[in-house]
């Protein structure tokens, strides 16, 4: 399946590793909760293969405790259901758009080029925002994590599985449930696959809030882990052996806390948000004499 190459969009991402707050003081949901405004927002329960709907019943439930008043249901079992003019329909008016966990391939391939997944598309370039938490949060990239081996070292032939994603956020991979489920490893053996793309990996109750393609703010209780191997000088992983270890020289990391920020252009941390520099480097006006 092949997403559409865009440029910078317009909209917001929100990227949660898993397992986010749901009471009302969560700042991850509530941040979605502002970014709605007086539109409305559409939970996209696709990834989940539940069927009684409590996964959205429980989602409601929390938004319209944080003040989100216009909530729909955008649950789709089959691609066919995702090209009809109804499920097109539920994302009338919406303002963001949040996925919820479960499996990113039903996502993708329930989704991809359909008559939803446009609108979706729409959404974010007229300046929306698209969040997700777990499998939400792997979609987002152009290139996504489907399955791999994690807590142990990565070996050469580990069955790191990747596949297109949604498309939102080039040359990052994003990974979840990251320090939780020990999956350093395999973001490893997935940049040392694709040096140009950045690794993210966001811990649960974790996320990042994706300004454009620029950069991104850290938000949650957890940690969020940036991998670069644009500069890597040496890597085993098209010489050796199937069972040998992975090795790869001169990785960069970054680990971001709450409230830290990442410049995605320059692939560098900051401390400040890159508005916050310029309007500290932006001269004074001088009061006026009376």
């Amino acid at each position: 399946m092949t997403f559409p190459n865009r440029g910078t969009g317009s909209g917001t991402l929100i990227i949660i590793g898993g397992h986010e707050e749901k009471q009302r003081e969560s700042d991850i949901l509530k941040t979605v909760a502002e970014r709605v405004g007086k539109g409305r927002l559409v939970v996209a329960t696709v990834a989940s293969s539940e069927k009684n709907g409590e996964l959205a019943k429980e989602y409601d439930e929390v938004f319209r405790e944080l003040g989100v008043k216009d909530i729909a249901i955008l649950d789709v079992r089959d691609r066919s259901e995702a090209l009809s003019e109804e499920a097109e329909a539920v994302l009338d008016g919406a303002t963001a758009v949040f996925f919820t966990g479960g499996d990113q391939l039903r996502i993708t391939s329930q989704l991809g080029d359909s008559r939803a997944y446009r609108r979706i598309e729409e959404i974010y370039q007229k300046g929306g925002t698209i969040a997700g938490t777990s499998a939400g949060a792997s979609v987002m990239s152009e290139t996504m994590l489907v399955e791999g081996d994690g807590e142990a070292s990565y070996k050469i032939g580990s069955a790191l599985r990747m596949a297109p994603g949604l498309g939102f956020l080039r040359r990052v991979i994003v990974d979840q449930h990251f320090a939780e489920r020990g999956r350093l490893p395999r973001l490893l053996g997935a940049v040392a696959q694709n040096p140009a793309y950045l690794g993210v990996g966001i811990d649960e109750n974790s996320a990042i809030l994706v300004h454009g393609e620029d950069w991104f703010e850290v938000l949650g209780e957890g940690a969020v882990y940036v991998l670069d191997a644009s500069q890597v000088t040496f890597s085993n992983l098209s010489e050796a052996d199937q069972d040998e270890t992975l090795s790869i020289f001169d990785v960069r990391m970054h680990v971001l806390a709450a409230g830290e920020c990442f410049d995605l252009r320059e692939r560098r941390p900051e401390i400040k948000s890159p508005e916050e520099e310029k309007e500290k480097k932006r001269p004074k006006k001088k009061k006026a004499d009376k």
